[in-house]
């Protein structure tokens, strides 16, 4: 009779196991982000940041590296077609991200179906979500706020 290896399957276990805790503990820290309640975040003067526009039929679509002096968008570079083509026929559409928050303000006090957003620790926003009616086609924006960095930062 030949004994099994419970070596072998104690192994396979363990790993299991260490793989669904690292994979709960990263939902757990990205559950943290989506459900912030909203932090009072101050708009620094001056700042760069990526910006993907999505979502609905508007004008303000694509990707986006955007440098905010003195409060306002200085320059805004498209970084894909969508993006170039926005910044070459419409280059005061590009907002700052003071701007998206107001933006997703509006939205609540018009009574929009979906105006929220999720935050980083420092609350600052990474996402807003825009849905003026649930209903309604074509009428939704979603911004992704990446690549953060005040200026002198």
């Amino acid at each position: 009779m030949t004994a099994a290896r419970p070596g072998l399957h104690v192994v396979s276990t363990v790993a299991l196991i260490a793989g669904l805790m690292c994979a709960t503990a990263a939902c757990a820290d990205l559950d943290s982000v989506a459900t912030q309640s909203e932090v009072a975040w101050e708009e620094p003067s001056s700042y760069a940041y990526t910006l993907k526009s999505s979502e609905g039929e508007r004008s303000l679509l694509g990707v986006f590296r955007v440098t905010v002096r003195d409060g306002k968008v200085a320059k805004a570079v498209g970084l894909d077609e969508s993006g170039r083509r926005v910044v070459r026929q419409m280059p005061g559409e590009v907002p700052t991200i003071g701007e998206l928050l107001e933006e997703m303000k509006q939205a609540r006090r018009d009574g929009a179906d979906t105006a929220e957003a999720k935050y980083a620790a420092d609350g600052r926003p990474v996402r807003i979500s825009l849905d003026w009616e649930k209903n309604a086609i074509d009428d939704e924006a979603l911004y992704f706020i990446s690549a953060f960095h005040p200026a002198g930062g």
